[in-house]
């Protein structure tokens, strides 16, 4: 039977239609966001987003939620403001695997060693797509594209594997073509108290002729249960597609324990930044440096 429409999730669209590639798999990613958001809990004026560049980051006008867009590989330090200013706000940021993995590699390794407290949803195609399929951090090795017609000789980022030995608190791996599995991690992350990561494998149908939904088909397989407090356990499922060609998806990792960044400052236990009043007199300082 055909499932029932989402009218919460529906009242998530814009205005605008999605301009992504007929077959892209940010159509899945997107159904997957917009019902996770439906049912979260979180009310939406709770709610920040904050997006890159790229094929990821035009989902910005897709999605009714206060937003913002970062510059290319610095949607992260943009969120961390955001959460430093008004800890009150649940945060989520948007970057494509080059965004994320390239130009904001620095910003993911810290951000993961500091536990600030957001939700990371790389939109993981495997190519540079909105500038037409060059190759990206995770590109696999042996790759073509239109820009480099030789055969990759770079080995591909495991960004599990990196996120688990950089801090992260809450790993993950999900597929926009499971999309209630896909929106089940997302609303984890989302209440998850810290830095919680979600490599989302989708599909670029024009420029990634390799990594094809058939291919991740025959390869994924959802985790079970196991212990998701075992950071070792995490590291070998987080090899097993290199080594073993088949594709985990679901929580790798989850440590409740730590806390997030902003807890460790004393000048913020009372309320955010934002709900105080300024001890300075703006003029004062405009007159005196402008």
């Amino acid at each position: 039977m055909p499932k029932k429409p989402n009218k919460q999730a529906d009242n998530l669209k814009t205005t605008y239609d999605p301009t992504w590639c007929p077959g892209c798999g940010n159509y899945g990613l997107w159904g997957a966001l917009r019902k996770a958001l439906a049912e979260c809990g979180v009310p939406r004026h709770k709610l920040f987003a904050v997006y890159g560049i790229g094929c990821s980051g035009n989902g910005f006008n897709f999605t009714k939620i206060n937003a913002f867009h970062g510059l290319h590989g610095r949607a992260l330090p943009v969120a961390e403001g955001l959460k430093l200013a008004n800890h009150d706000l649940k945060v989520l940021v948007m970057a494509g695997d080059g965004d994320a993995y390239g130009e904001g590699g620095n910003h993911f390794l810290h951000a993961c060693r500091a536990n600030h407290d957001l939700a990371y949803f790389v939109h993981d195609n495997q190519v540079y797509g909105l500038t037409t399929g060059q190759h990206s951090p995770t590109t696999m090795k042996g790759q073509k594209s239109k820009s480099n017609p030789f055969p990759l000789a770079d080995e591909p980022v495991n960004p599990v594997a990196l996120a688990l030995v950089a801090g992260a608190t809450f790993v993950a791996r999900g597929f926009t073509g499971e999309i209630d599995h896909l929106a089940e991690i997302m609303k984890a992350a989302i209440h998850h108290p810290g830095f919680a990561f979600v490599d989302i494998l989708q599909p670029c149908f024009t420029y990634n002729k390799f990594n094809t939904h058939s291919y991740f088909r025959e390869r994924i397989y959802k985790l079970s249960y196991h212990d998701r407090r075992d950071k070792s356990a995490a590291l070998e499922l987080a090899w097993q597609w290199e080594r073993e060609d088949k594709i985990p998806i679901g929580i790798f990792y989850q440590d409740t324990a730590k806390p997030p960044y902003h807890q460790n400052f004393l000048a913020l236990e009372k309320k955010p930044l934002v709900k105080r009043p300024l001890s300075v007199n703006i003029n004062d300082i405009m007159d005196k440096f402008v």
